[in-house]
């Protein structure tokens, strides 16, 4: 009996490596950077990349792949394709490449809108290894202050900071020096969020392998077995951290990170917890020059392929052949149709965009289609303000680092009791906010925007309470909504004069983008910011099994951050998966090599 199962696991190992390794082109087979260029600060030389609009005679010929949508997923995708000698073609709807990581202007003052911080990006690191490579070196990072978070429990009358530091030693020691007796449950957490988080690599085997191998390690408990992160995926975060400590304000500086893939500590997964801390274990980044630095980098590599991205390009079909295979897609110009054929179409559009709005209704029925759509639902609705002021980052006291604010230390009752309140009601007091200001963290911003500063809040808001102004014009909604917005800013701004006392009397510019903003400049179905939901039944191995880069649909894969999972990392994570599948290899793997080899190649260097 024991040779046969030992018989049986060789067999399983050995399959498992060939399918995982691979032989198709490898886009990390040798290191491009190349020597850092000037940064270019004119808006209007870096618009002549980030904004090429649609017409149908920039359309390359002989395409190999058109990309819907310019997220760092599609981007990414389109990069890694670019590589190895794909002509790609990427389509965005709004006016401007980028996706979460583009800028906008307004009144002198430059915004970002989802870039605020990313982790794992010292030189040595896999994962800036791969973001050199997608850049050719190019994109510069700027870390943060020490600490990179601070967490505020409480009303003014009994306000608590608690300082967040990066470091895998000095995180644990400060967070000790600010719960005395709790040493045991802060170093239990630290061990669990280790163990659980190494485990994801099981979560890109299951997209790679066959999906009747990964169907068979589902159904006979074997990816539960021989994977930590997928043990605990179904346990939620307030119960891991209830069971470590009793310590109400503990619990909540252990949990406070929630806001980062949008779903209260009851209801999200400790695995997916798990992946954050880690991210931000050894410190946290913000791009140089602000994140349209991403996108104007990663452009020319397609381009210089043969390939483009071209923007106002609002594909509104999936284009299909008799046999129900993907062969293009439909791009509205005005009134009319402009078809564009490729024999691949790769789509960051996300899950319900793409199956619910760009294919056929008769090919949205196919079970293996509703299968997917079944296992999934629309993440929160985001809401963000912008405030522009008069003066320096000296003068107001704004530093490189991020706020998080909460009411009080009972994060799930806030959160939900805010989210399924009255909507007048709710938006007077918002239990959670998060504020950074990105012009103290960029470097370049004093020769830049002199004299000026910037904070950027975000937070969540019901898409149910802005969803009846959805059709009107964007800049001329109603009165209603207009005052509803207003309503927001000002319970907001109140809070943040407390935390920023100096920027009192020097707001310059204030406005608010609600769900229906995302909906309008993202794309996002419901104005959410994360994509699909990362609640628990997210992290289930069946939904992971299921849910992958091919869809049911030949010749049309999925990229970004419903096929991994949210924000900047994961919707990389995403095309790095859709790549290995394109291109029949891990890329994963191979972009770790690529690091180990330039690691090497630096360390005899400096020998």
């Amino acid at each position: 009996m024991w040779l046969a199962v030992v018989i049986i696991c060789v067999a399983l190992v050995a399959i498992i490596y060939k399918y995982v390794s691979g032989s198709g082109p490898n886009p990390f087979d040798i290191d491009t950077r190349e020597p850092l260029k000037p940064m270019v600060f004119d808006r209007k030389e870096k618009n002549k990349v980030l904004k090429q609009g649609f017409l149908a005679n920039r359309v390359p010929q002989d395409l190999d792949a058109v990309v819907v949508g310019s997220g760092i997923g599609g981007l990414a995708i389109a990069v890694l394709l670019a590589k190895v000698g794909k002509r790609v073609l990427v389509l965005e709807q709004h006016d401007r490449a980028g996706g979460c990581c583009h800028t906008f202007t307004e009144q002198d003052f430059e915004f970002d809108v989802g870039i605020h911080y990313i982790g794992e990006l010292q030189d040595h690191k896999p994962f800036r290894c791969m973001i050199d490579q997608l850049t050719n070196g190019q994109l510069q990072w700027e870390p943060l202050d020490n600490p990179y978070d601070q967490v505020v429990l409480g009303p003014p009358e009994n306000r608590r900071i608690y300082p967040i530091y990066s470091g895998r030693n000095r995180f644990p020691d400060e967070l000790k020096k600010c719960f005395p007796g709790e040493e045991k449950a802060i170093d239990e957490y630290l061990r669990l969020t280790k163990k659980v988080g190494d485990g994801v690599w099981f979560m890109v085997l299951l997209k790679l392998l066959p999906a009747p191998l990964a169907n068979f390690l589902v159904h006979t408990g074997l990816a539960n077995r021989l994977s930590s992160f997928f043990r605990y995926a179904s346990r939620s975060l307030t119960e891991v951290v209830n069971e470590l400590t009793q310590n109400k304000d503990l619990r909540a500086v252990l949990c406070y990170v929630f806001g980062t893939y949008g779903k209260i500590p009851k209801e999200a997964s400790f695995s997916m917890h798990s992946l954050l801390v880690r991210h931000y274990l050894s410190g946290a980044w913000y791009p140089k020059g602000g994140a349209s630095e991403i996108a104007y980098h990663m452009i020319p590599i397609i381009e210089k392929a043969g390939g483009a991205v071209l923007v106002r390009a609002p594909v509104n079909r999936i284009l299909l052949n008799e046999a129900k295979e993907a062969i293009g897609v439909s791009v509205m110009k005005g009134q009319e149709e402009v078809h564009i054929h490729a024999p691949m179409v790769i789509s960051d559009a996300g899950i319900f965009n793409t199956y619910q709005t760009l294919l056929p209704k008769d090919v949205q029925t196919m079970p293996a289609i509703q299968k997917q759509l079944s296992m999934v639902q629309n993440g929160e609705g985001g809401m963000s303000i912008f405030i522009g002021l008069d003066g320096t980052k000296e003068e107001l006291g704004l530093k490189a680092e991020n706020y998080w604010i909460y009411s009080e230390n009972n994060l799930d009752d806030l959160v939900e009791g805010y989210m399924k309140g009255n909507r007048e009601e709710s938006v007077k007091k918002i239990p959670l906010i998060f504020v950074a200001s990105p012009s103290a963290k960029d470097p370049t911003w004093e020769e830049r925007k002199p004299g000026k500063s910037t904070l950027t809040v975000v937070s969540f808001a019901n898409y149910a309470w802005f969803e009846e102004w959805k059709d009107e014009k964007v800049k001329n909604r109603s009165a209603d909504y207009k005052e509803l917005k207003q309503t927001f800013i000002n319970s907001v701004v109140e809070v943040l004069t407390e935390i920023y006392p100096k920027i009192k009397d020097r707001i310059e510019y204030v406005d608010a983008g609600t769900p229906i903003s995302n909906q309008h400049y993202l794309g996002a179905p419901k104005g959410e910011i994360y994509g699909a939901d990362h609640g628990i039944s997210r992290f289930s191995v069946e939904l992971n099994a299921t849910i992958r880069p091919q869809t049911p649909i030949k010749n049309l894969f999925l990229t970004g951050q419903d096929v991994m999972l949210c924000g900047f990392a994961g919707a990389l994570g995403g095309a790095l998966t859709c790549g290995s599948v394109i291109l029949n290899r891990n890329l994963h793997m191979d972009a770790f090599a690529l690091a180990k080899k330039v690691k090497n190649g630096n360390n005899k260097k400096m020998q």
